[in-house]
């Protein structure tokens, strides 16, 4: 960003190239944008994310019941199949329970449950839709917001980046014709460097 102080600098310096002035405004336009873009669509990402997932987190609250279960019998390790978000400290244990669904039906099924020594008969909450199905637990107002931040957050560091990733891109290629440019200059002068009676 050394390039927007050039704007002023090169304004009436005999030495200055259009180059250099266009390579001073790209630096400037992307400085605005930056300062002015990024934040705009963070915020606009973030307030379109937060609006969906308050939606989700009321239809989770309407849909997610939680209910009391009751333990049935604690599971032999014999008798777990294995899961892949579980780990080898998990303090949770597999086990039989029971518990009567929101629509009035009894259910069972295995549960993974907090408690480190179940007994029949232990109660336990578990979330379950309309119909007693096991769902998880539903999404918070805090998190939903959280999130929301996060992907406004996001989405300016991202506007930010492509805005200097393309800054530097029209630079680069600048740079590359004005090497260009010289190479052209110095074929057509270099045959005659150096000799006597040159450019007379």
């Amino acid at each position: 960003m050394r390039a927007i102080g050039g704007l002023w600098r090169w304004r009436n310096n005999p030495l200055r190239r259009t180059t250099d002035l266009i390579e001073a405004w790209v630096a400037l336009v992307a400085l605005l944008l930056i300062a002015v873009a990024a934040p705009v669509i963070g915020s606009l990402v973030g307030a379109v994310a937060q609006d969906s997932l308050q939606r989700s987190v009321r239809e989770q609250r309407h849909s997610r019941h939680l209910v009391t279960a009751t333990v049935t019998r604690k599971l032999d390790r014999a008798a777990l199949e294995p899961d892949p978000d579980t780990t080898a400290h998990d303090t949770r244990t597999r086990v039989l329970a029971a518990w009567t669904a929101p629509d009035g039906t009894r259910q069972h099924g295995t549960v993974l449950i907090p408690l480190k020594s179940p007994h029949p008969g232990d109660h336990f909450g578990l979330w379950t839709d309309q119909h007693g199905h096991m769902v998880t637990r539903p999404l918070d107002s805090a998190t939903a917001t959280t999130h929301a931040v996060l992907a406004g957050f996001g989405a300016a560091m991202l506007t930010a980046g492509a805005v200097e990733g393309g800054r530097r891109l029209i630079v680069w290629r600048m740079v590359r014709r004005r090497y260009a440019r010289w190479d052209q200059a110095w074929d057509r002068a270099g045959p005659d460097w150096g000799k006597a009676g040159t450019g007379s």
